[in-house]
């Protein structure tokens, strides 16, 4: 089966995302009529990355999300434990830096980055706040973590329509480019579960994050969370 439950089985979803690689990016861009591409931008100012910055981008897929780091000096490594990901985006992006990692135990020192960002991905984690703490123990003090992840709408009614409507015809939507439409049945029942942004918020900073804070895009379907360790 393509499809993971929401008890978020680390075998269950890896094996979900290492079916729907090949058109994860494509499938992406038609399911937000190409939203996602300023979504990312927004990821990216929210870092604000430096020259000589080292970037860790956990659960970035095919490294989408980890490209426009280096446009601004930075190194970003594209860590995913969805080795069918990592092997797409090795393809797409050559010159990238994949790691093969889980979030909840990263395969990497502490204090080694300047800032750690994860794009749709945390609602995955079988233990979120477990992963935080994972991204706070390998960013240096002072360092940056920037989640973008799918949110609570802020007005009612398109609240309703975006939970009720869109979410429902997401799978049928997805079905015209992904080999696996079943997954994303999984992922519209894990944004529908999802907390809301102060929701998130406390769970930053239930990890041990400082000062966590967002900001919305697109009325609250996305949400920004930045936090300093």
């Amino acid at each position: 089966m393509a499809r993971a439950d929401l008890d978020k089985q680390p075998t269950d979803v890896r094996r979900m995302f290492d079916t729907v690689a090949k058109r994860y990016d494509l499938t992406n861009d038609l399911m937000t009529a190409g939203i996602q591409r300023s979504w990312r931008r927004s990821m990216v100012a929210a870092v604000g990355p430096g020259k000589g910055d080292l970037v860790l981008d956990l659960a970035a897929g095919t490294g989408c999300s980890s490209e426009p780091f280096g446009a601004y000096g930075a190194t970003a490594v594209a860590c995913d434990f969805s080795v069918g990901m990592l092997q797409q985006g090795k393809k797409d992006r050559p010159a990238l830096p994949f790691v093969a990692g889980d979030g909840t135990r990263l395969p990497f020192l502490d204090d080694t980055f300047d800032a750690v960002t994860i794009s749709y991905g945390l609602r995955n984690f079988v233990d979120p706040v477990a992963g935080l703490r994972e991204m706070l123990r390998v960013t240096r003090p002072g360092g940056r973590l920037v989640v973008c992840e799918f949110s609570t709408p802020t007005n009612g009614a398109f609240r309703s329509l975006y939970m009720d409507g869109f979410m429902q015809a997401l799978p049928r939507i997805a079905s015209l480019t992904a080999s696996a439409s079943d997954a994303y049945v999984y992922l519209a029942e894990s944004i529908r579960a999802w907390p809301d942004q102060p929701g998130l918020a406390g769970l930053i900073a239930e990890a041990g994050w400082q000062a966590p804070e967002w900001r919305n895009l697109t009325g609250g379907v996305v949400a920004l969370h930045r936090a300093t360790a």
